[in-house]
């Protein structure tokens, strides 16, 4: 009988189709790993290809101008962000001209002057002009052009494989097991390297920003025993719901009119004016939030982002609906620009967008902002766009050393899955980490590479397999072959039970009972005991998982004998579209609780060692003033939520108890970083490869 699934040996994975993701496999080419593919869900369904904003920017050293900058003082403003080590600011502002040049060639179309300069623009948390941009879908043209060299390159792309487990043993990685969402059936890909750029845990929430498409797939990292670090720190921010994108920038620095109605979308009211002293103070503020887009805790007593704590209110408090208006000013009146403050009118001025509806000043300031809705059926000239507070981006993720390389030996996590960020960071610096990364990543595996070993192999272990060098010992293929067992009982265990007879299980209200208690528990507003207990909830399920898992085992093996892949029926089912459909909605559901279980704890951990709101996050008390009506007091971490900035909290799951473990540490810090001046002393290490 043939091998009961689909068994492949390469050298190197990446999994994860979006920059991040093929920058990794391409630079993997570039430094000579041949011996490598691209592992994708869906290739085109990735965050980086669906993603954008009125203008998405792209960070990096300032390349224009008369304005200094060196690579020491933009490594010092990604480290103030607050719970961040040193070695990655410094990775991230080192190699973010070679990032971006490597884009630029490749066909990105960022604009220069006359003269070749790369003009920037400041972005938020930073005082220089280090951003830049190609428009709306910067990103999206990152994907396509690295995609376009790695097909150039012929590096292989295996599509429609959902990674369902990821297989270690006590030396770190032995390959991933892929559920095959083409023609049903499972995969298993035996490597020495991964590297893991599944983006952020998008699935989590409802209330989300992240492309319907993306989910993540942390949980399945947690699980093989990758720590996460900083996982407390979000961005939530405005964005629209149909289509879902940011509405940052010029869309709120047009000043739309902002209302709410009722579920059935009458009884339009303008909340914000309850706020508000005039409608000038709030346009002003409403101008501000196109900076600050971002939900910011500093800002939520007295500043910009009291817009947000307004809009949440209206919709998860009051559940009204709320929406921006383009079509007419802030109580259907002309703009008295007169009573603006200087900064709101100047800026609109100079950009020539002065016109007399929200719409046309949206014409003037970005076009192709106006026409990112149109081309989705959005025509802002005469519809409402109904927006909610969203997850954007996680800053925290899986913990990665200087080399983007966890803590589980072969395992690299680059791109919105690694977590590089602290507690706030300059806009668009997330797509240069991404590129820093996974170059970081590949730079390592190719020095490994060329010495003649697989990462995480001796020479000696390398001769001693030969040929199948990527293959473990006997009693490590028997560990992976136990792990592929049960994740596949485990899908066979969940799909029994949604097409039950009786009481089947109603997977879509499950999903969506999930999402939505992480969106109210555990999002923007933070409450301990109400993440406590839906803590405790996804415990008792993973634990009912676990031993539906280990009955349908012992008797399943007492039926079979060593040979059970050979003889377990779980390996010769039929598979159907709708079955495939579904076993891959249920490995993302588990996928799902199982980080929503290990962020919960890390939000809760935080908040009793101390912590309080900050960065983006409210963690709610019970008692003291009430600063909106209908909304908890919160109190921030320290003077501007800062007083835990210097130090980062790790947490690592217990796949056995299905518990988590907390750890603080001091961050590494940037000024202990010597300057290394020498050039002779870092070339001599350069060409040795001992630097």
């Amino acid at each position: 009988m043939g091998k009961p699934f689909q068994e492949l040996t390469i050298s190197a994975i990446v999994v994860g189709s979006g920059a991040a993701g093929f920058n990794a496999v391409h630079r993997l080419w570039q430094y000579g790993v041949k011996d490598t593919a691209l592992v994708t869900e869906n290739r085109y369904s990735g965050t980086s290809r669906n993603t954008g904003s009125d203008k998405q920017t792209y960070y990096k050293i300032s390349l224009s101008g008369s304005q200094d900058d060196s690579v020491r003082k933009l490594a010092k403003v990604l480290y103030e962000g607050g719970c961040v080590d040193g070695d990655h600011a410094l990775c991230e502002a080192a190699l973010s001209a070679q990032g971006f040049f490597k884009l630029l060639e490749l066909g990105v179309p960022f604009p220069h002057s006359r003269y070749g300069e790369f003009a920037g623009y400041k972005t938020d948390h930073d005082p220089n002009n280090r951003g830049t941009s190609a428009g709306p879908y910067t990103s999206r043209y990152m994907t396509e052009v690295l995609e376009q060299a790695v097909c150039q390159a012929q590096i292989p792309i295996y599509d429609h494989c959902q990674v369902i487990r990821i297989l270690t043993d006590q030396k770190g990685i032995q390959g991933i097991l892929c559920l095959n969402r083409e023609k049903g059936g499972y995969m298993v890909i035996w490597c020495r390297t991964l590297i893991y750029a599944t983006g952020g845990p998008a699935g989590i929430y409802s209330d989300s920003v992240y492309p319907s498409s993306q989910f993540g797939a942390s949980g399945l990292a947690f699980e093989a025993g990758v720590r996460g670090k900083n996982l407390t720190e979000w961005q939530y921010g405005m964005a629209s719901l149909h289509p879902r994108w940011n509405v940052s920038g010029s869309y709120m620095q047009v000043l739309p009119r902002i209302i709410s109605t009722d579920q059935e979308g009458n009884d339009e009211r303008e909340f914000l004016l309850e706020h508000y002293g005039s409608r000038e103070e709030m346009m002003d503020m409403i101008f501000l939030k196109g900076y600050q887009w971002p939900f910011d805790a500093a800002k939520a007593d007295g500043g910009s982002s009291v817009i947000d704590l307004l809009v949440y209110r209206e919709r998860n408090v009051r559940k009204r609906r709320v929406w921006l208006d383009y079509r007419d000013n802030a109580e259907c009146l002309p703009i008295q620009w007169e009573k603006l403050s200087e900064e709101t009118v100047q800026y609109l001025k100079q950009a020539e967008a002065c016109q007399n509806t929200p719409y046309k000043r949206l014409l003037a300031l970005n076009q192709p902002a106006v026409e990112f809705y149109r081309e989705r059926g959005v025509d802002l000239s005469s519809q409402r766009l109904e927006i909610a507070v969203c997850a954007q981006h996680n800053n925290g993720g899986l913990a990665v050393d200087a080399w983007w390389q966890t803590d589980v030996k072969g395992l690299f996590a680059v791109g919105e899955a690694a977590g590089t960020h602290g507690i706030t960071r300059p806009g668009g610096s997330a797509l240069n980490a991404g590129q820093v990364g996974s170059t970081r990543a590949a730079e390592y595996v190719g020095r490994e590479y060329r010495r003649g070993q697989q990462t995480g192999l001796t020479e000696s272990e390398a001769a001693e397999k030969g040929d199948a060098g990527q293959r473990e010992t006997e009693s490590s293929r028997r560990e992976a072959l136990k792990q592929i067992k049960e994740r596949i009982r485990l899908g066979a265990v969940l799909y029994r039970k949604l097409t039950e007879e009786k009481n089947p299980w109603n997977f879509a209200d499950s999903w969506k009972t999930a999402a939505e208690s992480m969106s109210e528990y555990g999002a923007m507003f933070r409450t301990v005991e109400s993440m406590a207990a839906m803590s405790r909830e996804i415990q008792h399920e993973l634990e009912a998982i676990k031993q539906e898992i280990r009955k349908e085992s012992e008797e399943t093996e007492q039926k079979n004998t060593e040979n059970w892949m050979h003889r377990d029926e779980l390996f010769q089912e039929h598979w159907t579209r709708e079955k495939i459909n579904a076993m891959s909605r249920i490995y993302r559901y588990y996928d799902m609780r199982l980080t929503q279980k290990v962020y919960l704890d890390a939000m809760i951990d935080y908040y009793h060692h101390g912590g309080r709101s900050r960065g983006s996050a409210l963690y709610l008390e019970e008692h003291g003033e009430v600063a909106i009506p209908n909304l908890a007091s919160f109190s921030l971490d320290g003077p501007g939520g800062r007083a835990h900035a210097d130090v980062v909290q790790e947490i690592l799951y217990d796949e056995e108890t299905l518990t988590c473990r907390c750890f603080w540490r001091p961050v590494r810090k940037l000024e202990d970083i010597p300057e290394e001046n020498s050039f002779e002393a870092i070339w001599k290490q350069y060409r040795e490869e001992t630097n």
